[in-house]
């Protein structure tokens, strides 16, 4: 049985997304009952497990107001498998419906990399004694027992060679130097693994899925090839452990774990669904590719088998989170069947000044403290005033009012064009240890013109 990580019940996984995410409490709500239904369903009776299927969430709201955020930061919380993919792509010139089907596939992937970490986490000390050895090895010649015959005056049984004594002291010196970190910058020569040539399939009567798995076959299949790389022992250390640790990793087990993570778990977010909803009755055009790619997600949705080069997934489990800003068009011009897929709807209000003001000041990785951080990088301490994040609020809120509402995106523009002067002086004019407070006069000063220039066309994201 695959299990989360943590148990978080419905109200601390709101208090974590709060870290993040300011506002958006209802849109919050509905995703962390949906996490915690998963739990539930973990726990149920058997013969009730396979009938309960998670209630689909749809997010109406426009862009920049946390709809992605919510979905990934969600993910991150429940260590779930997560794949973002924008609707509007399957209607291209080129489109086929089975690509709709690369979103499981990328998920599956997705989940087997999340694994195959773990697995080389709790591998790491063995691999890192292997990978020791044999750096070990190509500093020093390899250890050979001394055996000489008879004739030639052998050693004794149970004695012990002088030169095998003095090598193995000095072995240990070396290995006392390598752990220190004394010999970093040494070169050494390693043998890295490679195969012969590498084959790829184009074209032919094959699918996607069936084409991987050639490749990887005939690839399998051509023999390996060791070549001599005379590297620093740093760099020969990550080469050296990539390979001791995917040695020591058993794939038949990443690929079953994998799998059961990517269907009980997993978490699909499809973004700009509202591009793919007919906004009339009109027939032909691109609205019969919308309603094509409409009828392609719905048996993914509702649950099917998808084939992948790791085994088949059934999409029976998988969360799917679709979000969209309906402005053109509504949820009801979605075709019916894709409606009843996603029985929760929920509405994101756009950003009030207070909102962005709280972006700005309190989540942990909020634009102030990242520019902080980058300034500190230099030496210099960068502090904003109170009075400064508000008229930073102000400006961004207005912006949005007056142009385009691109909702906290819009701080991006404005943080930047209110620190481009320092990040451009530091370290020539400013230098290192220096102090730069960012108070309201400055931030009226330097925005005066970003807020009466009412086109703004540059500035939009």
């Amino acid at each position: 049985m695959v299990e989360q990580p943590e148990h978080l019940t419905p109200r601390q996984i709101v208090a974590e997304l709060d870290k993040y995410i300011i506002g958006q409490h209802e849109a919050k709500r509905h995703v962390a009952i949906a996490l915690r239904n998963r739990w539930r369903r973990m726990h149920a009776p058997p013969e009730m497990k396979r009938e309960i299927v998670p209630n689909n969430i749809l997010m109406i709201g426009a862009t920049g107001v946390g709809k992605t955020e919510i979905a990934r930061r969600l993910a991150k919380l429940a260590d779930a498998p997560f794949v973002k993919v924008e609707a509007s792509k399957f209607t291209e010139v080129g489109y086929v419906g089975r690509d709709v089907e690369s979103m499981v596939r990328d998920l599956v992937e997705q989940a087997v990399n999340m694994v195959k970490m773990q697995k080389r986490a709790e591998v790491q000390q063995k691999a890192a004694e292997a990978v020791e050895e044999i750096i070990l090895d190509a500093l020093l010649s390899p250890l050979k027992t001394k055996r000489t015959s008879a004739a030639e005056g052998s050693i004794g049984f149970g004695t012990t060679d002088p030169d095998i004594e003095s090598s193995q002291r000095t072995r240990e010196r070396f290995r006392e130097k390598l752990r220190n970190g004394e010999l970093e910058e040494r070169k050494i020569e390693i043998e890295v693994q490679s195969n012969v040539g590498g084959m790829s399939i184009v074209g032919g009567a094959f699918d996607e899925v069936s084409m991987i798995n050639l490749q990887e076959m005939i690839n399998n299949m051509l023999p390996k090839k060791s070549r001599k790389r005379k590297v620093t022992i740093a760099e020969a250390r990550r080469i050296l452990m990539e390979e001791e640790a995917n040695k020591l990793i058993d794939m038949d087990e990443v690929k079953q774990i994998a799998l059961q993570k990517a269907e009980n778990l997993g978490i699909i977010f499809i973004d700009e669904i509202d591009k793919i909803a007919s906004s009339g009755k009109t027939t032909g055009g691109p609205d019969v590719s919308r309603e094509g790619v409409q009828r392609d997600l719905l048996p993914i949705v509702e649950g099917s088998a998808v084939n992948t080069k790791y085994g088949v997934v059934n999409t029976d489990h998988i969360l799917f989170i679709a979000a969209g800003a309906f402005h053109v068009s509504k949820p009801s011009d979605l075709i019916p069947e894709l409606q009843g897929r996603f029985p929760i709807r929920v509405e994101l209000q756009s950003l009030t000044q207070e909102d962005f003001y709280q972006i700005l000041k309190t989540p942990k990785n909020a634009l102030t403290k990242q520019y902080q951080a980058l300034l500190a990088a230099e030496g210099v301490e960068l502090t904003f005033t109170d009075d400064a994040l508000k008229a930073i609020a102000e400006v961004a809120y207005k912006i949005n009012s007056e142009v385009e509402n691109i909702g906290a995106r819009r701080l991006h523009t404005v943080m930047s064009h209110l620190l481009n002067e320092f990040l451009f002086e530091v370290p020539d004019t400013i230098p290192p240890n220096s102090k730069l407070v960012v108070n309201r006069q400055m931030v009226e000063e330097r925005l005066s013109s970003l807020v009466k220039n009412r086109d703004l066309s540059q500035y939009i994201l």
